[in-house]
């Protein structure tokens, strides 16, 4: 089984709605029982709680069922435990190298972006205070990398 975390900030808004994006895809293609997902944020401020109740409307509006809790990323079994650590931004990117002082795992970690297929932002931009059409292009960037996302790993992994 291929295991996918993916990982912003504080795990409520950007991962959570990355998660069930990929979720929802992998469901689509048949390959549920091919590939693990969860998600993470650098920092544990919100551990424990729902994703932001306008990522989780957000998301219901799309289809998307959000019902990740959040949970601070874990160097210690995070690293060992995932195939790829797919970050929302170039801070998330930075935070979790950092988190990997050896460079052992670096090579685990991407940027969500790194699989677009049709979008052209380079970050997930969070969308925490922003209004609704922040949370819009979130979803619109993660459902899209999501594709890239599973074709790449569908190459890779051959399924």
């Amino acid at each position: 089984m291929v295991k996918v975390l993916f990982v912003c900030l504080g795990n409520i808004c950007r991962s959570p709605s990355a998660e069930a994006a990929f979720i929802a895809e992998v469901k689509r293609q048949g390959l549920s029982s091919e590939i693990a997902i969860d998600s993470a944020g650098t920092i544990g401020h919100h551990a424990g709680e729902k994703a932001d109740p306008r990522t989780i409307k957000h998301g219901k509006l799309r289809g998307l069922e959000i019902t990740s809790i959040s949970r601070k990323f874990d160097s210690k079994t995070d690293f060992a435990t995932f195939d790829y650590i797919i970050a929302m931004d170039d801070a998330n990117v930075r935070d979790l190298k950092i988190l990997d002082p050896s460079g052992m795992c670096h090579c685990k970690i991407y940027k969500m972006t790194d699989f677009k297929v049709t979008r052209t932002e380079n970050i997930v931009p969070d969308p925490y205070y922003c209004g609704p059409e922040g949370f819009e292009l979130v979803l619109d960037i993660v459902q899209d990398c999501s594709l890239g996302l599973l074709k790449h790993m569908r190459q890779k992994h051959s399924f």
